[in-house]
């Protein structure tokens, strides 16, 4: 009795280990959030400029210079942004990560009068203060013009950025001077419109900020491919 009560203890140990090394085998899912700017930009933080939500998309009116908006958490370090990004009036908008601060991140932005899209990095000091990190001619018959939508996606892991407009890759770039830090959307004397705004991550809270009836497929399709 006794040896069979030790076998079968030791049976019971033996696969709990096996589902436990299984479990730590099996591929960790994203987690994602999401904004669709349908009724609100809910936990988005003003930089600077002046932005509002209407018609169902997150607006910046022109102004100044390195206008931007911010969510997120400041310790997120590897993650995934897709934005789709319109260009109302003047020539360059785009997307932010890594923000350590309103004044230190990291911006992937559209060109249109030369076609291209940029990389820089902010740094303390003031709105302008910036390093160029890159200057990128489109390719994959990409043509950046005002008043269309383009999809626009940037994976950060580790010090590598990888860099996409409409799906078409454009460049890989490096830099390690931000570890970690927030996203967002951001635009240079420029009026634009950004829309199904999607941050998708490991250490990310999977809370889907989107009304289920609203842009249901254009949602649950970018989703599919996030993850």
């Amino acid at each position: 009795m006794i040896t069979s009560f030790i076998t079968v203890r030791r049976f019971v140990v033996l696969s709990f280990l096996v589902l436990f090394a299984v479990l730590l085998s099996l591929p960790s899912f994203a987690g994602t959030q999401l904004w669709d700017f349908e009724r609100n930009a809910e936990g988005w933080k003003v930089a600077n400029g002046k932005w509002e939500v209407a018609d169902g998309v997150y607006k910046l009116s022109r102004g100044a210079e390195a206008e931007h908006s911010l969510v997120g958490e400041e310790d997120w370090d590897n993650y995934t942004i897709e934005a789709k990004v319109r260009l109302d009036e003047h020539n360059w908008a785009g997307i932010a990560f890594r923000a350590k601060s309103e004044m230190e991140y990291y911006v992937y932005y559209m060109n249109v009068p030369n076609n291209k899209t940029e990389l820089w990095r902010h740094k303390a000091g003031a709105w302008t203060a910036r390093d160029n990190l890159a200057q990128i001619p489109a390719v994959g018959g990409v043509q950046i013009k005002n008043g269309e939508w383009y999809d626009m996606k940037v994976e950060v892991e580790g010090d590598t950025f990888k860099l996409y407009i409409n799906g078409e890759f454009q460049k890989e770039n490096s830099d390690g001077v931000y570890k970690t830090g927030q996203v967002g959307v951001w635009a240079w004397n420029t009026a634009a419109s950004f829309d199904d705004f999607t941050v998708s991550g490991r250490d990310i809270e999977d809370t889907l900020a989107v009304d289920p009836n609203r842009k249901l497929t254009t949602t649950w399709g970018r989703l599919k491919e996030v993850r």
